[in-house]
């Protein structure tokens, strides 16, 4: 399959599960245990006034009430592949780690499947081999503002071990987390609280979504003393609007193309929900980017397939 002549694979999806995406307590409700379902409930209502301000901007429909089943969502998501033509979809969360199993066996010629559970965890280490090993994972994903400890601590050196002994790939979310009205303030905020895990596990291959996700200075500097750490282009990125310089999605490529190279670039959505489906408006415009650029079909392809397909060990005809 080919999307106008390339390969897509999609780095950076969320399987939309009726259950948590963690196969954990979600947020929302740990919010309320602290706060109270009242200040809960305008939280919520704040955020919610973000999100339709940005579905309006990218003229997304709202998520649908109710959902079908996981089992009938697998089905959608897979037709959403042919429909557009993709390669691969890699769905980095989905309801916890043998959840999202099932989910990509049902169609294992279109998804491939990350590891998600806390690093912290009692047994995380064991677990990821498990996921690994039994479950047919082929990453992991972390998302470090919703740690309670800090990324850098020693006690998850024995997962990152396990990253290196299978050579999988590991994700990790920094900035803001939940977009508008999202958790903006934590100690693992910052893309440079990966710098001493980076350092230490060079044999693992660190990727950091939404091209640094405002914490572009960070990325940056992590990028160049870290060779091992990529960055995906997942999502609307419409955090540019809030840094204080002017910032475009192609002017980021610009930057990452000039400094670490398009071989540490790889191509991702952040898909999630239906009706919208399969986001094709992210991939449209980053290949106008790309175009308007002049990069070459070559290093486009690296981009949007080629570096994914390394990283995920896909075997490509």
């Amino acid at each position: 399959m080919a999307y106008q002549g390339l390969h897509i694979i999609d780095f950076h999806a969320h399987f939309p599960t009726s259950r948590p995406w963690f196969g954990r307590t979600d947020r929302w409700t740990q919010v309320v245990e602290k706060i109270g379902e009242r200040r809960a409930k305008l939280l919520r209502e704040q955020a919610r006034a973000y999100n339709l301000e940005w579905r309006r901007a990218w003229g997304f429909p709202a998520p649908e009430a109710e959902s079908p089943t996981d089992d009938e969502q697998a089905d959608r998501w897979a037709a959403e592949v042919d429909l557009h033509g993709l390669d691969k979809v890699v769905f980095v969360t989905g309801g916890g780690n043998d959840h999202l199993a099932y989910l990509v066996n049902r169609h294992p010629d279109k998804f491939i499947g990350f590891a998600h559970h806390d690093p912290f965890e009692e047994n995380a280490a064991e677990e990821l081999e498990r996921a690994v090993m039994e479950l047919g994972m082929r990453g992991y994903k972390v998302l470090a503002p919703a740690l309670d400890r800090d990324l850098d601590d020693e006690a998850a050196f024995p997962v990152w071990e396990v990253a290196a002994k299978h050579n999988i790939s590991v994700l990790i979310h920094f900035g803001i987390l939940g977009g508008g009205g999202g958790l903006a303030y934590h100690p693992n905020i910052s893309p440079l609280k990966l710098h001493n895990v980076a350092k230490a596990f060079p044999d693992v291959n660190f990727v950091v979504p939404h091209f640094g996700c405002t914490y572009i200075f960070d990325t940056l500097q992590l990028c160049w003393a870290c060779r091992n750490v990529y960055v995906d282009t997942s999502g609307s990125n419409q955090w540019i609007r809030w840094m204080p310089e002017e910032w475009t999605v192609k002017r980021l490529y610009r930057k990452y193309l000039e400094t670490i190279g398009p071989d540490r670039i790889l191509f991702g959505t952040d898909s999630s929900w239906f009706p919208r489906g399969f986001a094709v408006r992210y991939l449209q415009d980053q290949i106008r980017d790309l175009v308007y650029l002049g990069v070459s079909h070559e290093t486009m392809q690296k981009i949007l397939a080629g570096n994914a397909a390394r990283l995920l060990k896909i075997e490509r005809g």
